[in-house]
């Protein structure tokens, strides 16, 4: 009995959406030579369930810098930028919250707080294809509740042939080099291996990939809006210029071995580092939220909000800010299976999963005096845009280094020693190991509507943690303020896309290796109180009837199964009690029962009816789960309050229903239409509720409070309802003549409706990170070896979840954004000199697509502008 993550063939599976970069009419494996998309081929027409799959068609090799990109142009999906790659995926206009992702049918660590894989830790270079089931059945123990993407590498004794290839590629981002020491260009190389041995019994598939390519960003972030008078107006910015140097290395290797008698040994593993080392310069300007007063004249205002104006008395910060982001992946896998002549089959499957991250964030502060009111201050003449706040005149030269001193400019250093901090030192210790086992069984029958019966059970044991060590960062020798030494210096840094001219520009990174700074330890229990650890063990079992039957002039096929899950979840962190600290450990377990149904009937004309049913779940986000309680004595009401996480949190429940038409016509064309409707009967908020404090420590005050107080934490409340419908097709136009052979069109769009109340007690709308519509399509021509298409992608606009001001959640509306890229290409034709090699021009974000965040419901209030600039890539592959 083949794993969960063997061949496509197999059985009757989850419902998924895929999309091929291979023609599935070939029955080899080969690869074609060309590391360019192409449009979607028709399916097998044995398989028992729609499969378009995303797979790459030059061994391991996609064209885009991860392997998001690519699954970003599946129907009813799309990708999240963030500084400036696609790193998370939405399905059906949901959050990475709301699915799973496996490597190779196994469930993943991530490098990030949370469970949401980051995407662009896999180079597509060294993927050999990507699963996106929407409608999971019994056998997938690790799902989502929208859909769960499967990450699969090459598998040699099915790759079918001894291959060699080679590629590389040049990178050039058009924003420049916006930053001093900054790179405008990049590269990317990889290779990949796969051959037989020992008369074909004997596979081995290696690939590795290497990038170093620059990120370039110009980016507006407002602090908010006060309102004064009964209008508003922007309370401070905190602008930047961002360049990210991602260094990343991917390395894939399986080895599978025929050890007769049926039985298949397949050993894998896959290890990726990823460093992104950002430098972050900008000047935070305090304006209607400090002392800083607006000018009676030359006010404009437009709606609601001050449009236009100037302030005088503007004391900013100068920031010079380091990001150091380093993690290593580890997965590995060991599978072994026997499938039997006499009808049974059996399957072992161990995976093993960990991720060590560091993410150190450096702050230096600089300005024209320490404290507030010492230093000299600017007069600023503003204007308010539907793209930020920019300025239009400014008195003081921000470059200059005898004004511009390295010191504690607003006197927000009152918590560190001695009053000063002159800079931040935030090391972020994040460690995430996970353990699965996979037991088993099938028997098939021979006739009958019942083709076979699988049993299996599993194990997962994952624990993540997360450890702060955090400094105060003051200048040497107790000064107070200083200048910045000349060696370093550097060109300074050009704000004028705000309107502020160059500023002072240097490393602090160097100030600190320099002995400019020192660190200070910071002993606050506010920094204790941010570690925590989070465990989780699943136990599964599943049983599951495989279905396969003619009937009439049709063939059903399908499964019927049921799912059990038993958690046991626990957290350890830290509870400030008002006699201190103390690290509890608290938890709880649950059983899930999970029933799901999936049929698909295939008529003779090509067209096919498939339904699917089930009950799903979503784990809850582990940062939600930690025990982190803080609370005291509330005496205006007499009672107890606090907040913290919630280590008994359920996960999210739903029943789910599926109904696909599809249509297959000529070579590879088909047209598809998908309806869905889930009933969630639950939600995760985040809001007070009562609770008991009587097992916690409390100094009572006089008079006594009661100890059945209130607590702010995530909680399960009521549900609502998910529905909506995916169109998605390919057309040939060969179809309709074969003087456009060679051209087509092939995507998808997708709407979705969600009533939800995002807080108790409100009317339902859109939930953070939900957009309505997705969609994506792509125009091509391929023929002689010519390869053309463009490719665009949208998102409607969702609401967001961004960090403000203390580190707080806040709610910004993100706007929709359009994707457009395009491609050309050739493959050298058999039989030319040059057989086996392929050239390639890309061009992405070709339009220069933004990214805009808005207080929701007010437009002219930008919160965030993010500026990306178009990146292009040419290159070639060989293949041997």
């Amino acid at each position: 009995m083949p794993p969960r993550s063997s061949s496509p063939d197999w059985r009757c599976p989850p419902k998924r959406r895929t999309l091929s970069l291979q023609p599935r009419a070939r029955k080899s494996s080969s690869p074609a030579s060309a590391p360019h998309w192409k449009a979607p081929f028709r399916p097998r027409r044995n398989r028992s369930r729609s499969s378009r799959s995303v797979s790459a068609e030059d061994i391991g090799k996609l064209p885009d810098a991860s392997i998001a990109e690519s699954i970003a142009r599946l129907p009813g999906l799309t990708s999240q930028r963030i500084s400036g790659r696609s790193s998370f995926i939405s399905i059906r206009g949901f959050g990475p919250d709301f699915s799973a992702t496996l490597l190779n049918g196994r469930p993943q660590t991530s490098t990030n707080d949370n469970r949401g894989i980051e995407f662009d830790q896999y180079p597509s270079e060294i993927v050999s294809g990507v699963n996106v089931y929407k409608t999971p059945n019994a056998s997938l123990t690790s799902q989502g509740l929208v859909g769960t993407v499967d990450i699969r590498t090459i598998r040699p004794l099915e790759y079918g042939k001894e291959v060699f290839a080679v590629g590389a590629r040049g990178i050039y981002t058009d924003m420049g080099k916006l930053n001093s020491g900054s790179k405008d260009w990049g590269y990317r190389l990889n290779a990949t291996y796969v051959g037989k041995f020992m008369d074909d019994r004997v596979g081995v598939a290696l690939a590795a990939a290497y990038v170093d390519e620059p990120y370039q960003i110009e980016e507006f972030e407002a602090w908010g809006y006060a309102d004064v008078g009964g209008v508003n107006l922007i309370g401070g910015v905190k602008p930047f210029v961002t360049t990210s140097q991602l260094k990343r290395l991917g390395i894939s290797g399986t080895i599978q071995a025929d050890l007769g008698s049926n039985w298949m040994m397949t050993l894998d593993g896959f290890y990726s580092n990823f460093d992104d080392t950002q430098i972050k310069r900008g000047i935070e300007l305090p304006l209607a939220w400090s002392g800083a007063a607006l000018s009676p004249t030359g006010r404009e205002t437009t709606g609601n909000l001050i449009t236009a104006g100037t302030f005088t008395g503007v004391e900013g910060v100068v920031n010079n800010h380091n990001y150091l982001r380093q993690a290593d992946l580890y997965s590995g896998g060991f599978n072994l299976r026997h499938d039997g002549d006499d009808g049974w089959n059996v399957n072992f499957d161990f995976g093993w999963s960990r991720t060590d991250r560091r993410e150190l964030i450096l702050e230096s502060n600089a300005g024209t005096g320490p404290g507030g009111g010492v230093g000299a201050t600017d007069t600023l003449s503003f204007r308010t845009t539907g793209t930020g706040t920019y300025f239009t005149s400014h008195v003081l030269d921000y470059s200059n280094p005898t004004t511009i001193v390295l010191t504690d400019p607003l006197g927000w250093g009152g918590g560190a020693p001695g009053g000063r901090q002159h800079g931040y030192y935030n090391d972020r210790i994040v460690d995430d190991e996970l353990f699965s086992y996979l037991a088993e069984i099938e028997k098939e029958f021979d006739g009958g509507f019942i083709k076979s019966l699988q049993l299996g059970a599993n194990y997962v044991d994952r624990e993540k943690s997360l450890v702060p060590d955090e400094y105060f960062l003051q200048l040497a020798g107790g000064a107070l303020q200083a200048q910045v030494p000349t060696q370093y210096r550097l060109t300074p840094t050009n704000l004028d896309y705000l309107g502020l001219g160059p500023m002072l520009s240097y490393n602090p990174l160097d100030l600190l290796n320099g002995g400019v700074y020192t660190r200070v330890a910071n002993t606050a229990q506010d920094v204790l109180f941010k570690s925590f650890s989070v465990e989780e063990e699943v136990l599964s079992g599943f049983a599951m009837l495989n279905l396969d039957s003619d009937l009439g002039g049709a063939r059903l096929t399908g499964n019927l199964g049921v799912l059990a899950q038993h958690t046991n979840q626990n957290s350890t962190g830290y509870i400030m009690t008002p006699t201190g600290p103390q690290l509890r450990t608290l938890g709880d377990d649950y059983w899930d029962v999970l029933p799901s149904l999936s049929l698909s009937l295939r008529f003779d004309s090509d067209f096919v009816i498939r339904f699917g049913a089930a009950r799903e779940i979503q784990r809850p986000r582990l940062d939600d789960m930690r025990v982190n309680i803080s609370y005291g004595p509330n005496v205006a009401e007499r009672i107890v309050t606090g907040s913290g996480g919630n280590p008994s949190l359920r996960p999210y429940r739903a029943t789910a229903f599926d109904l696909t038409f599809e249509r297959y016509f000529g070579r590879s064309g088909y047209v598809a239409l998908q309806l869905f409707h889930k009933t969630l009967h639950n939600y995760i908020y985040t809001g007070e509720r009562p609770f008991d404090y009587s097992s916690y420590p409390i100094i009572q005050p006089t008079p006594p409070v009661s100890t059945m107080g209130r607590i702010s934490q995530p909680f399960n409340g009521e549900g609502g309802e998910i529905y909506g419908a995916e169109f998605a097709g390919t057309v040939p136009f060969e179809t309709f003549t074969s003087a456009l052979s060679g051209f087509g069109v092939t995507g998808g769009v997708s709407y979705t409706k969600s009533k939800i109340a995002p807080e108790p007690g409100q009317p339902p709308e859109n939930i953070p990170g939900y957009s309505d519509w997705v969609a994506n399509g792509t125009a091509y021509f391929e023929k002689w070896g010519f390869n053309l298409r463009g490719s665009v992608r949208y998102r409607s606009t969702f609401l967001g979840e961004f960090s403000g001001l203390g580190a707080v959640r806040q709610r910004r509306r993100a706007l929709d954004e359009t994707i457009i890229d395009a491609q050309i290409g050739y493959d050298f034709q058999p039989g030319s000199a040059l057989e086996g090699l392929s050239l390639f021009l890309q061009g992405s974000n070709l339009t220069d697509e933004p990214f805009v965040a808005i207080n929701p419901g007010r437009p002219l209030e930008v919160m965030n502008h993010q500026r990306f600039g178009r990146r292009f890539q040419a290159g070639f592959t060989f293949k041997f």
